[in-house]
């Protein structure tokens, strides 16, 4: 088994690239051989811009650039994806976003048959989704945040290229809560992250 980690945070200090190492190292002790790769998507300098390349490639005019390819064959060697991520405005970071529009191409995540049915692509693919979010849980279930991010990147995004979501949590109150705790929780995640249930346990 082998986790793609991808994290999107432009300091490398920051809670979020720390969760991720965490994460990483608590598949490193889950034993099994299981195996992990972090794509730091700031430090690597990705472009997230939809451009005109990648417009052709959706139109099958062209194959993708060839960051897309990179990116695309990350995933390929990977059994589960992970995301990790600060949650800005009640979503992912535009970088995150960019990632997942250039890089869930046309004929790679999805295609769409000439009857006009949807082909889902990707449905080997185990997603696990981390949001570290500044706010508490009682505010996203108030508001309703926690069952719109569901909607639009579970089920928008990975359920419509036939991913399965397998976990999908948040650390909550991240500005204000001690940071170890928080911590100890991802690597709870990473080191159940390949067990049948995908579930963390207790941390």
């Amino acid at each position: 088994m082998h986790a793609l980690i991808v994290v999107a945070h432009p300091d490398p200090k920051s809670l979020s690239r720390s969760a991720a190492t965490e994460l990483a190292e608590g598949i490193s002790q889950s034993g099994g051989g299981h195996s992990f790769e972090i794509a730091d998507l700031s430090a690597e300098a990705f472009d997230p811009r939809f451009n005109a390349a990648d417009f052709a490639a959706y139109h099958k005019d062209t194959t993708p650039p060839a960051d897309v390819l990179a990116e695309q064959e990350r995933i390929d060697r990977a059994t589960d994806l992970v995301l990790v991520y600060p949650v800005y405005w009640w979503s992912m970071p535009a970088i995150l976003k960019g990632w997942i529009d250039r890089v869930f191409s046309n004929g790679w995540a999805y295609e769409t048959a000439p009857e006009g049915k949807v082909v889902k692509k990707l449905r080997r693919l185990r997603v696990h989704l981390l949001g570290v979010a500044g706010t508490d849980a009682g505010t996203f279930e108030r508001h309703g945040y926690a069952g719109a991010m569901k909607t639009q990147i579970d089920h928008g995004i990975f359920d419509y290229c036939g991913a399965s979501v397998v976990t999908s949590e948040f650390l909550f109150d991240s500005e204000t809560r001690d940071p170890v705790s928080l911590l100890e929780t991802t690597r709870s995640i990473g080191r159940n992250l390949f067990n049948g249930s995908g579930q963390c346990e207790a941390a």
